[in-house]
């Protein structure tokens, strides 16, 4: 317990440190995301990796909190996945090289044993796809990270019920390290998680899930990753329905997720946060509960159905401001300069 919160604030402040530090050379380098209206220094995935790495494995070598040989496959399996990240950072990639390096990594981590091969490559697909949700999450100041605090807590919990001791420290230390990311990534953000920090986040908080869940009921642990993950994956469902319905390119960066229409329904860049944060505290509750048999399987149904009917509401918000009509005298004007 002692050690649990020492973890927990190193991680915190190494994290916080390093964001400060490494943002200069971020910018230096341009390791930037253009996206936003001034270049954001992608700093922060590299110190919270940095951070939650490094606490985890400090703590394995002391033998104060073994990791044991499942866990450290995932820490390695999710450096990996950070150092692809890094790598569309710093250079642009195509996106089959992120998907296929993050699904190799998860199929690394899944426990077939318990789960079984069917089951497990669709573990593993969904582990890919919360890692990639986190990612495309990563459109506001202070989201991605926030949301991935309360999962991790909610699937450190989950940890802690099966007694996965090393598991659970791994999910509170990235809960820490993210809290220190935070503190520079809040409204206005100072500097990005980028596609090192989301995937890695994405990447271990589906992984540690999965792991929490295997070898139990198919249709119970479906409802609870689900839960886990609702506001990440009601995103990308939003995004993905809202892109396919205007002939839009699904790849091609637009303001159309699920922060964007909260903002032009009138919220802050802080307001929308906060909310997307309690949605997600709502999920996370609801999959604990599930989890340790104090609700029904079927309150995760709850969960699905509201994060339907929040897509299905969203929809109908305008993503692009409609362009304005040329009127018939600028028309003519335009035709007299043109010859």
């Amino acid at each position: 317990m002692l050690y649990g919160i020492l973890a927990a604030t190193s991680a915190l402040l190494l994290a916080a440190v390093l964001t400060a530090v490494l943002r200069a050379a971020a910018l230096r380098l341009g390791i930037v995301d253009r996206r936003w209206r001034r270049p954001m220094p992608l700093s922060g995935g590299v110190a919270m990796v940095t951070a939650t790495c490094g606490v985890a494995v400090v703590g394995d070598w002391r033998g104060v909190t073994p990791l044991g040989p499942e866990v450290g496959r995932l820490l390695v399996a999710g450096a990996g996945v950070a150092l692809l990240g890094l790598v569309a950072d710093v250079r642009r990639v195509k996106a089959r090289f992120l998907v296929g390096g993050t699904a190799v990594a998860a199929a690394c981590v899944v426990p077939y044993e318990e789960t079984g091969v069917a089951a497990g490559l669709l573990a593993a697909g969904w582990i890919v796809f919360v890692a990639l949700g986190f990612k495309a999450l990563d459109h506001a100041d202070g989201l991605a990270g926030t949301v991935g605090v309360v999962t991790a807590f909610g699937a450190g919990a989950c940890a802690a019920a099966e007694v996965m001791d090393g598991l659970a420290v791994l999910l509170s230390v990235l809960a820490a390290a993210l809290t220190g990311f935070l503190m520079h990534n809040w409204h206005p953000a100072r500097a990005g998680l980028g596609a090192c920090g989301s995937l890695f986040t994405g990447f271990v908080l589906a992984s540690a899930a999965v792991t929490t869940r295997a070898g139990q009921e198919l249709g119970s642990g479906a409802g609870v990753l689900f839960a886990l993950t609702a506001v990440v994956s009601a995103d990308v469902v939003l995004v993905v329905l809202a892109r396919g319905l205007s002939g839009r390119p699904l790849l091609r960066a637009a303001p159309d997720h699920l922060a964007h229409r909260l903002r032009r329904l009138g919220l802050t860049v802080q307001g929308a946060c906060v909310v997307l944060g309690a949605a997600a505290f709502g999920g996370v509750l609801v999959g604990v509960l599930v989890h340790l048999g104090w609700i029904a399987a079927t309150g995760a149904l709850w969960v699905a159905g509201g994060a339907l009917v929040v897509v299905l509401a969203l929809l109908r918000v305008k993503a692009h401001s409609a362009p304005r009509p040329v009127s018939t005298q600028v028309r003519a004007q335009l035709r007299v300069r043109n010859g």
